[in-house]
């Protein structure tokens, strides 16, 4: 799997109700050290099966914690009734231009619900306060791959619209842009460099993914549909 593919996996599963953390009785808070193993095995069971057989984005998520680009301000779970239910994380990345100008923007994911509290509000709800946070924090933009069906309703838009590509100087529908700052980045021209942390060895991958309980890899109909997105390239 390319790079670019990987990528677009980490972007959160798609929910349809929107509910305030109050109603809800949820704690959004900083993610802590003894939580990281409960994250990633959050992380692992949320997406399993669901953009290929099996995933990885439980180790992108421990790779990227060691990583220079990982942002703890913006690494935040919710929690239920004392158990943690979700969880979103940030990095930096850049847009570079064709004379080699860089901008700093940032990103998120993977975001992660446990498939028995999706469909809650709990994505929305950490993606909407880490928006708000990332803002009053200084940086100018956030850009993603995801579902513009489903990002849309944040203020995403099309990464088009600002002429930003990927890494290979491809526009893609997945690729989305938000400004914090209106106008960050007007006459910002260029390709979408994330972390390295996204780049994932798949011998240092079957190692890690071996500590965990073993789980079955199966085609399912999300797969097909996120090969398609994946496609919409240009």
């Amino acid at each position: 799997m390319t790079f670019f593919y990987s990528r677009i996996r980490t972007r959160v599963l798609l929910e349809i109700i929107n509910i305030g953390d109050v109603e809800m009785g949820i704690i959004i808070r900083n993610e802590r050290e003894k939580d990281y193993r409960i994250v990633e095995e959050l992380t692992r069971e949320a997406f399993w099966n669901l953009y290929v057989p099996g995933c990885n984005e439980h180790f992108i998520l421990h790779n990227l914690r060691n990583n220079v680009d990982f942002i703890p301000e913006l690494d935040f779970i919710a929690e239920k009734e004392g158990q943690i239910v979700g969880h979103i994380v940030y990095s930096r990345a850049k847009i570079i231009d064709k004379q080699g100008v860089e901008k700093e923007v940032i990103s998120f994911g993977p975001v992660s619900v446990l498939p028995g509290f999706q469909k809650q509000g709990i994505g929305s709800g950490l993606i909407d306060h880490t928006i708000s946070i990332a803002g009053d924090m200084g940086y100018p933009a956030i850009c993603i791959y995801g579902d513009p069906r489903y990002y849309r309703r944040f203020g995403f838009k099309c990464g088009e619209k600002y002429d930003i590509k990927t890494a290979d100087d491809k526009f893609a529908v997945a690729l989305l842009v938000l400004e914090l700052k209106q106008g960050a980045l007007n006459n910002m021209p260029g390709r979408l460099i994330e972390s390295t942390a996204f780049e994932v060895d798949e011998k240092e991958f079957a190692q890690y993914d071996a500590t965990f309980p073993f789980k079955e890899k199966i085609e399912t109909e999300s797969q097909r549909e996120f090969r398609i997105l994946a496609s919409l390239r240009y």
